[in-house]
């Protein structure tokens, strides 16, 4: 096999990528914990690029390239999407929360918001609306984007399975009837106009009372966002050999009866046994192939039977996975009494 010089510098390109989506995944993570913790020094460009030890033209530029926006428009989404969720939540007051997260007045911060949202934070409080909001960036996304592992280091944990019980509840979704996976669901919603991942995570995130929601700021199961598969005879064969429709949602109190923004879907799910196959924590960027890889094989070799029921294919019963990294990745499989 001949050597090529070329092979180098692309593995070098490739490896200086890495590093810089690795330095911006570090930025985004400080911008969060900044605006939750109300330190707007450490929130300046001059900061953030001294923390990378470039100047600030240059990891304005990168960030850039990396994420597709400019750092100041997303310091500014971010900030927005905290306050929102301030003015719908609780009783303070306007120009207390426009202080809170780095508006220089009221006035200042009333604008912003009516900017963004289309209506100014008084009105919002008194009718809130389902809004896109801007989600936090995951420039090292090795799940979304289908890539491989960086380097293997094995998890010390297995996959536990156990019976569950949950109760009758809604479900707030976007569906596809074609995609296999979630990779597939999102490449083919971004040649949606409106319903790209960025678009319809933002929505969700805007969603109150989410019965998942544990206050994270990722666009996962921490802010209440799953994905879902529903039995379905007119959607795609899956590779567990039954036919199913993908989803992506939020799961909402039964007696939800808010509004149903457009291109979302409102379903009742009702009350069902489940079985859970739930791995730990575990290292996002060099265990996730291999977790799943772990799940899917308990699951493919988990005896029903002996358990005294079957996996549940009737048309409409529903599959949830969980993702967070932190926690947890499982997936809650439907099931019936034998």
């Amino acid at each position: 096999m001949g050597y090529h010089k070329g092979e180098d510098t692309l593995m070098e390109g490739a490896v200086e990528m890495y590093q810089w989506e690795r330095q911006i995944q570090s930025i985004v993570d400080e911008i969060d914990r900044c605006i939750r913790q109300q330190d707007s020094e450490a929130l300046t460009l001059q900061a953030l690029s001294r923390r990378l030890g470039y100047s600030e033209s240059y990891t304005t530029r990168k960030f850039g390239e990396i994420s597709g926006m400019r750092l100041r428009d997303y310091l500014r989404g971010r900030r927005l999407a905290f306050a929102l969720k301030d003015v719908r939540d609780t009783g303070d007051g306007v120009l207390t929360i426009g202080v809170r997260y780095g508006f220089s007045s009221g006035e200042a911060f009333a604008r912003a918001f009516k900017e963004a949202y289309g209506v100014p934070p008084g009105e919002y409080r008194r009718n809130p609306r389902p809004v896109v909001l801007r989600t936090k960036l995951r420039p090292i996304d090795r799940y979304f984007f289908g890539t491989e592992e960086i380097g293997m280091i094995g998890s010390c944990q297995g996959v536990k399975i156990y019976f569950v019980t949950i109760p009758a509840h809604k479900f707030l979704y976007l569906e596809d009837r074609e995609s296999n996976g979630y990779w597939d669901f999102w490449q083919k919603q971004s040649q949606i106009p409106g319903q790209d991942h960025e678009t319809v995570c933002g929505l969700l995130d805007s969603i109150p009372n989410k019965l998942d929601d544990a206050g994270g700021n990722e666009s996962n199961c921490t802010a209440g966002q799953i994905m879902a598969y529903f039995n379905d005879p007119t959607g795609r064969l899956c590779d567990w050999g039954f036919l199913r429709t993908e989803c992506y949602g939020v799961r909402l109190p039964a007696d939800y009866a808010g509004p149903v923004p457009t291109p979302l879907l409102l379903t009742d799910i009702p009350q069902g046994e489940y079985v859970v196959f739930e791995h730990g924590p575990f290292d996002y960027e060099q265990e996730c192939r291999t977790v799943e890889e772990k799940i899917e094989a308990a699951m493919r070799s988990f005896d029903y039977a002996a358990n005294g029921c079957a996996l549940d294919t009737t048309p409409g019963r529903i599959m949830f996975l969980y993702f967070d990294p932190g926690q947890y990745f499982k997936y809650i499989r439907p099931i019936r009494a034998l």
